[in-house]
């Protein structure tokens, strides 16, 4: 079935939802998260409600091998019947069919980085105003701008590469070297920001802008992936001190973000995920891949024969090393950090390994990094995420949790911060989301 074919199947079964009495819900009440990911498209209907989101709908969908490569889109039309397959699943359940999607975004192409300035105002006698942190926000965004253009040139050596901004975030506010919530207000010469900012290739955005069109969805944002973690694991509450590592493991990327004190430091990706295990398996016991994903899913079992644990184990140990290194390299690279944080939270499919969050939590991988001590390793409950309750009857595993996140970030989108909110909050508004 061609692409136009599938969106105008999209649109009939839209008409029927809302044209039949058991679906008199309204659309615009709801919101759907799509975690697009290498192995799997996970769809997550909510409804959206004074201070909380209420899903309502989980689908979930299994990608054709083709269709993503290194956490990005490959093939758009195979990405657009994964997609729809997930979310007929969903709407089912939902009883409704939600307009409105955020989306997420990964791969080693997202340059997510702190960038800082140094603003030294002409009068420190003059109260700092809601234009002038407008402006230097900007300053610090078309720095972080210009930095990323920079890096994505040189890795796909093509200099006339065009990069967007997809996420930015508070980190810290220093007025001649006082640390502040927010400077409005203040008085001072010196302004020192630190604002957490992530670009995509436009390539990339274009091919989910796409996708949303062949579904007829309203896009309201796109969110790289362990920014929405962090965003889940940081709450309702935008006053959160949540401090810690975190790591999306996903089929195609393992994608690492710090938060220290409530502020996201920074992100990293790097094309090591589930699926890399996998084929390591596949090659060392003689299967398809098929057959080895089943097995890695074993892995616990005590019904594996002893020869065929051999060969895994030894597998899966040459496939750890690389791995480990990776993470220790997308680490260092956080070189603004002076202590790293004493926890490390996983998400994605690949923390359901045994294997990773045992090594993270008894090997001495950490010892030449940063840390005050050995860092405690846990894997994310969705049940402990503040402000998103669950009310299907589908348990919501460690796998939906950047499902969630995404539903939080759409939601601070769409919502905004009111007026009367602290001070940190209003800061929040004049960042682009």
């Amino acid at each position: 079935m061609s692409i136009i074919s599938r969106g105008k199947e999209m649109a009939e079964k839209a008409k029927n939802v809302t044209s039949d009495p058991k679906h008199s819900k309204n659309p615009d009440d709801f919101l759907l998260a799509l975690d697009i990911g290498t192995e799997y498209v996970k769809a997550l209907i909510a409804k959206k409600a004074k201070g909380t989101l209420k899903i309502v709908g989980v689908g979930k969908a299994h990608e054709a091998p083709t269709n993503m490569y290194s956490g990005a889109i490959a093939d758009i039309e195979g990405v657009v019947a994964t997609c729809e397959e997930a979310l007929s699943k969903a709407e089912d359940m939902a009883g409704v069919r939600a307009g409105e999607v955020v989306i997420g975004i990964a791969g080693e192409l997202i340059k997510g980085n702190t960038a800082s300035i140094k603003y030294r105002r002409a009068d420190a006698s003059r109260p700092i105003t809601d234009h002038e942190m407008e402006k230097i926000i900007k300053q610090v965004q078309q720095k972080a701008g210009e930095r990323a253009r920079r890096e994505v040139a040189m890795e796909t050596n093509n200099k006339d590469v065009e990069v967007r901004l997809i996420n930015s975030a508070l980190v810290s506010l220093r007025i001649d070297g006082y640390k502040v919530s927010n400077p409005i207000g203040f008085k001072g010469k010196e302004v020192i920001v630190q604002i957490y900012t992530a670009f995509a290739p436009l390539v990339h955005i274009s091919a989910i802008e796409r996708v949303c069109d062949e579904l007829q969805l309203d896009l309201v944002t796109v969110a790289v992936e362990p920014f929405a973690v962090c965003r889940a694991c940081l709450g309702d509450s935008i006053e959160s001190t949540f401090s810690g590592i975190v790591m999306d493991i996903g089929g195609g990327t393992t994608d690492i973000a710090i938060v220290d004190d409530g502020g996201v430091e920074g992100t990293k990706m790097f094309s090591i995920g589930g699926r890399s295990f996998t084929h390591q398996i596949a090659q060392k016991l003689g299967l398809s891949f098929e057959d080895a994903e089943k097995l890695k899913l074993l892995s616990d079992s005590p019904k594996m024969k002893p020869a065929v644990r051999e060969k895994f184990e030894a597998a899966i140990e040459r496939n750890l090393e690389v791995w480990q290194s990776g993470v220790e390299l997308a680490i260092e690279e956080f070189d603004q950090i002076e202590t790293l944080p004493g926890q490390i939270l996983l998400c994605g499919g690949g923390a359901g390994l045994s294997d990773i969050p045992e090594l993270l939590a008894t090997s001495d991988w950490y010892k030449d990094l940063p840390f005050a001590r050995r860092p405690i390793v846990n894997i994310i409950d969705p049940d402990t995420i503040d402000g998103i309750e669950n009310l299907t009857d589908r348990e919501l595993d460690y796998t939906f949790v950047t499902a969630m996140g995404l539903l939080r970030v759409g939601m601070d989108t769409l919502v905004g911060v009111p007026e009367n909110s602290s001070l940190k909050a209003k800061l929040s508004r004049l960042l682009k989301n």
